[in-house]
Order: C-alpha cells, then sequence, then structure tokens
C-alpha cells in the first residue's frame, strides 16, 4: 500500500506484531496473552483440585498448595480476565463508536507490553523458585519481611506494579477515546451498551488501579526499605493493608463484570432481534452499581473488628447494589420475552449468564448481612459465591463476547456444533465445580486448606468439584480446537456476520481495513446500523466525503520501554541497583526519544483505500 505525505517505514510478519498500534492487532494481542496466561490459571485450578479431590491427599506439598493457591488467583484476575478484556474493548469499541482508532495508539501499545512483561515476571516466580505464597490478596503480615522473607512477594508486588501500568494506561485512553472521537450524532444516550459499559469501566480502572499501586510500593518499602507500613512490630498496622487492597479490590470486581453486562446487553438484543429493554434504565444502573462499587470495601473485613456502626452501615451499602444489578436482571429477561431468539453459541453463553449470575448475587446478598458474615467467613462459600460471580459471570461472558465478534476480529465463523460442545462442557463443569461448594462451606470446610480429615462430609463432594474442574478444562481445550480448525479455512464472513447486528462494527467488512471506516458514518439514532437496515440502507450514510485518512506509524519503543521496565524490576528485587539503573535508563531513554522526535504518522490516498490491509 502506498503511503504518502509523510515517509513510513512498514513493518511485515512478526515485525509488523511488535511494532503495531492499530487498535485491531493489539486486541488480538491481548486475546492471545490473556488466553495463554488463563491456560496457566487453570492448570494451576486444576491441580488444586486434584489435591483436593481425596481427604489426606500428598499430590504437592502443603508449600506449593499456597503457592498455586496464590498463583491461581492472581493469574486469573490481573493476567487472565482483564486482558481478555482489554482484548474485546480494543478490538470492538474504536468500530461500535465510529473511530478509525483509539485516542493515543502509542499509548496503547505500551499499555500492553507493560502488561505482558508485568505477568511474565510474575509467573517467571516459577522458575525462579521463589513463587508469591500469601494468598492473592497478599494479606499482611504474611506478605511482610518478617514472615516472608524470601523473593516470592517481591516478584508479586514488582509484577503487579507493572502490569498495572498498563491496565491504568488503557483506561485512561478508552475513557478518552469514547469522550472525544464517537462518529456525528452518536450523543452518550445512543451508545451500544457494550461501549457504556466499557466508559464506566475505564473512570473505575482510573480511579482504583492508583490505590493498588499506593499499596504495592508502600509493601515493597516495607520488604526492600525495611519501611514499616504493615509491619505491626516496628509500629505498623497490618489491617491498614486489608483497607488499601479491598479499596481496589472491590471496584476490581465491577471493574471486571461491568463489560461482561455490556457484552450480555448486546448478545441478548442481537439474538432476540428487539431493542434492549429499558436502555436508559440500564446505562444508570451501570453507573450506580460503579459509584456503589467504591462504598463497600470493608465488607470483606467485618470480621476485623470495625464495630457494629462501620459493619452496620457496609451491610446496607453492599444491598443495596442489589438494587441496579437486578434492574439489569430484568431488563435482560424482558428483552429476551417475546424476542425471535436464535440460539447460537454466544447467545447460549449470555443465556446461561443470567441464572448463574443471579446465584452469585443471592449468595452476595447472604454475605452482606454481618452477623452471617461471621458465620461463613473464610469458608468455602465465599470461595463458590465469588466463582459465581467472576467465572458464571465473567467467563461466560468473555466467551458470548468471543464467540459473538470472533467473525468481526478474525473474519471467519467459529464453529457452532464446536462452540455449543464448549457451551456445555463447561457449563454443566462449572456448576458442578462450585454449585457443592456452597454446602461444603456451610459444612464448616475452611477456604486455603491444603487437605482435611476423612468423615466429615467433605470426601464426596469434593471429588465432584474435581470433576467439574476437569469438564471446564475440557470445554476450554474443545474452545481451542474450534479455534485451530477454524483458523485452517478461508475467511467466510461477511460484514454483518449474524445478518442481525445492530450496531455500526457491522456496517464494516469482517475483518475491517486498517483504517475502520472510509468514510466516518453518520448516524441517527439509537442502534444505528439496524436503524438504517430497517430502512433499506445497505451501508451507513457517511458524514464525510471520501478523503485522505491519516494513520499513526508503527513504532517499537513501546516493547523496549517494557523490556526496560522489566530489568528494571529485577534489579530492584534482587538489590542490584545498577541493573535496576540500566533498566530505566532504557525506559526513559525510549522516553526522550519519542518526546524528541516527532511522529507525524502516514496518510492513505482515496486510491488507495480499497486495497486496505486487513488484519
Amino acid at each position: 500500500m502506498a503511503a504518502h505525505a509523510h515517509t513510513v517505514k512498514r513493518y511485515k510478519g512478526l515485525m509488523d506484531w511488535l511494532t503495531t498500534v492499530d487498535h485491531k492487532k493489539i486486541g488480538i494481542l491481548y486475546l492471545i496473552a490473556g488466553f495463554f496466561f488463563f491456560l496457566i490459571g487453570g492448570l494451576e485450578a486444576i491441580l488444586i483440585r486434584i489435591q483436593l479431590a481425596r481427604p489426606m491427599q500428598n499430590v504437592v506439598g502443603e508449600e506449593t498448595f499456597n503457592q498455586l493457591l496464590t498463583m491461581h488467583g492472581t493469574t486469573m484476575i490481573f493476567l487472565a480476565a482483564m486482558p481478555m478484556l482489554f482484548a474485546l474493548m480494543n478490538a470492538v469499541i474504536p468500530l461500535q463508536i465510529g473511530a478509525r482508532d483509539v485516542a493515543f495508539p502509542f499509548l496503547n501499545s505500551l499499555g500492553f507490553w507493560t502488561f505482558f512483561f508485568g505477568g511474565v515476571l510474575l509467573n517467571l516466580s516459577w522458575f525462579a523458585g521463589a513463587v508469591p505464597d500469601a494468598g492473592w490478596t497478599a494479606y499482611a503480615t504474611l506478605s511482610g519481611p518478617t514472615y516472608n522473607p524470601g523473593h516470592g512477594i517481591d516478584y508479586y508486588v514488582i509484577g503487579l506494579q507493572i502490569a498495572g501500568i498498563g491496565t491504568l494506561l488503557g483506561g485512561i485512553n478508552f475513557m478518552a477515546t469514547i469522550i472525544n472521537m464517537r462518529a456525528p450524532g452518536l450523543s452518550f444516550m445512543r451508545l451500544p451498551m457494550f461501549t457504556w459499559a466499557i466508559f464506566i469501566t475505564s473512570a473505575l480502572i482510573v480511579f482504583a488501579f492508583p490505590v493498588l499501586t499506593v499499596g504495592l510500593v508502600a509493601l515493597m518499602f516495607d520488604r526492600l526499605f525495611q519501611a514499616n507500613f504493615f509491619e505491626p512490630g516496628t509500629g505498623g498496622n497490618s489491617v491498614l493493608w486489608e483497607h488499601i487492597f479491598w479499596v481496589f479490590g472491590h471496584p476490581e470486581v465491577y471493574i471486571l463484570i461491568l463489560p461482561a453486562f455490556g457484552v450480555i446487553s448486546d448478545v441478548v438484543s442481537t439474538f432476540s432481534r428487539k431493542r434492549l429493554f429499558g436502555y436508559s434504565s440500564m446505562v444508570f444502573a451501570t453507573v450506580l452499581i460503579a459509584f456503589l462499587g467504591f462504598m463497600v470495601w470493608a465488607h470483606h473485613m467485618f470480621t476485623t473488628g470495625l464495630g457494629p456502626v462501620a459493619n452496620g452501615l457496609f451491610s446496607i451499602a453492599t444491598m443495596l447494589i442489589a438494587v441496579p444489578t437486578g434492574v439489569k436482571i430484568f431488563n435482560w429477561l424482558f428483552t429476551l420475552w417475546g424476542g425471535s431468539i436464535r440460539f447460537t453459541t454466544a447467545s447460549m453463553f449470555a443465556i446461561g449468564f443470567i441464572p448463574t449470575f443471579v446465584m452469585g448475587g443471592v449468595t452476595g446478598v447472604m454475605l452482606a448481612s454481618a452477623p452471617a458474615d461471621f458465620q461463613y467467613h473464610d469458608s468455602y462459600f465465599v470461595v463458590a459465591h465469588f466463582h459465581y460471580v467472576i467465572v458464571g459471570g465473567l467467563i461466560f461472558g468473555i466467551f458470548a463476547g468471543l464467540h459473538y465478534w470472533w467473525p468481526k476480529m478474525f473474519g471467519r465463523m467459529l464453529n457452532e456444533g464446536l462452540g455449543k460442545l464448549t457451551f456445555w462442557t463447561f457449563f454443566i463443569g462449572f456448576h458442578l465445580t462450585f454449585f457443592v461448594q456452597h454446602f461444603l462451606g456451610l459444612l464448616g470446610m475452611p477456604r486455603r486448606v491444603a487437605t482435611y480429615l476423612p468423615y466429615q462430609g467433605f470426601d464426596t463432594m469434593n471429588l465432584i468439584s474435581t470433576i467439574g474442574a476437569f469438564l471446564m478444562g475440557i470445554g476450554t481445550i474443545v474452545f481451542l480446537i474450534n479455534v485451530f480448525t477454524t483458523w485452517a479455512k478461508p475467511r467466510n464472513a461477511t460484514g454483518d456476520a449474524w445478518e442481525d447486528g445492530r450496531t455500526l462494527e457491522w456496517s464494516i467488512p469482517s475483518p475491517p481495513p486498517e483504517y475502520n471506516f472510509k468514510q466516518t458514518p453518520l448516524v441517527r439514532g439509537y442502534d444505528a446500523w439496524w436503524k438504517e437496515k430497517m430502512e433499506g440502507k445497505t451501508e451507513m450514510i457517511p458524514a464525510e466525503p471520501v478523503g485522505s485518512i491519516h494513520m499513526p506509524s508503527p513504532s517499537i519503543l513501546p516493547l523496549i520501554m517494557s523490556i526496560g521496565l522489566f530489568i528494571a524490576g529485577f534489579g530492584f528485587m534482587y538489590n542490584q541497583l545498577i541493573v535496576a539503573g540500566i533498566g530505566l535508563a532504557i525506559t526513559f531513554g525510549c522516553m526522550l526519544l519519542r518526546s524528541v522526535f516527532d511522529d507525524h504518522g502516514f496518510h492513505i490516498e482515496p486510491e488507495d483505500q480499497d486495497k486496505g490491509v486487513h488484519v
């Protein structure tokens, strides 16, 4: 393809992927990395379940069990769920708002590479023989230098700080993109529900992730420089870590689940062939959930002795969150009611999500009652609740979104037969695994134990739980088989792959050209593409004439900057300040280069646009 006005180096093959700033390719990179970490986290979960399948097993030692438990939680939350959501955000949001890219393409690339190298650093702890083992919440003083003197928690602290930079950059980027880059006519109350969910999620990221960063820096100072933030022996306060962690940690739950709500809204609406019921109430419910999400963190801490007034207030605030969530549930049900429902894989995951998430929500309201929570606390009841919300909510939502937008991302339809096999094995496996854990908790099985004595009523249910975990693993393998078999076939997806597409991304070819839209579309109402189709049009009305399209240049600097942070992390961890200095010098050197040399990008002229490069 010719590049005019400015000369720009075009790359091919691997180099193209390492230097890309195209949101669609970055979305695919997030998907590959996120699914890789998802498989690692899943393998850790399977090992945990094998250990607990029978009483008094010794498949893995107690120390290894603690490491598996910590790394499973940390990997799944920070390194698998978040990037798979970022994959969907990158692939879909600019297309849904009629934009040619995100607001800051360079920053988008930097966000991915910092996340990736933070995740790699964290998982290298397995090979270094120093694995984090204080639980995914890393409670002080378990994670402090007194009781955890090795380098395991250092990997946790520094790996998550580097990965967190990437998440924060992404949140800022998508807020700016949705505010500033919407197509003409696309007012806020015409945004697709997925875009609304991502906008509010991005705001949550911007407010919540700095809190985690502050906590991790304080913990790092405790560990590396003998500070006394959380060390009671030197005047610190270990409950302070819980406050900091959960002020971040509870909004993080909504950072994970709100995008899934957005996916379900779009999928249910498309496959019911109906406008989403109660759109404005859905928007306000999402805003209210995000707002209340910052006011409930201490429900994780009812047993720390905050007192009856604090416990009472946080109980009420927690129960209040059930109201906007209930609004969403009924809106999805009313959207399905009377709709012309198509049972594709995506819609099956979306419909399966609804009762599953309701079950998770109901146990959440049970846990919100402080007196009851004293009984449930640190039992398998909490584990069951958490997984019903996160796996039954978030992972079902991600699978629905992947099956729905796969043809748009890759130009190929996934095999529906294999897709439905994925759904049923994963769905049945999920409920087998976690439903019985409610009863294990009520019978008194504590969480985070490496084994248990026989004849307490735990044996059969733990075995059922382990069988379910294997079924979920089989479902994931079926999904991978589906991906690889589809990949071998030619691109067969049309622009409007499901024929019932309602939003702007379905108005352009699959996969989209490099510049997304040859002409920025004019939006005339909610469900913009559906509105045009109902009026008999075959394409969107353009808001501008055909002209030269300005594109950002590819750059290797984000990759090198992230490698610099990765090296600096190792240097700080092992007290090699020269190595840390070299790493920081690489990062700051790249920042200087980026500042000094102007990046003008390049233009794609009208005569070259039909030869557009596809992902």
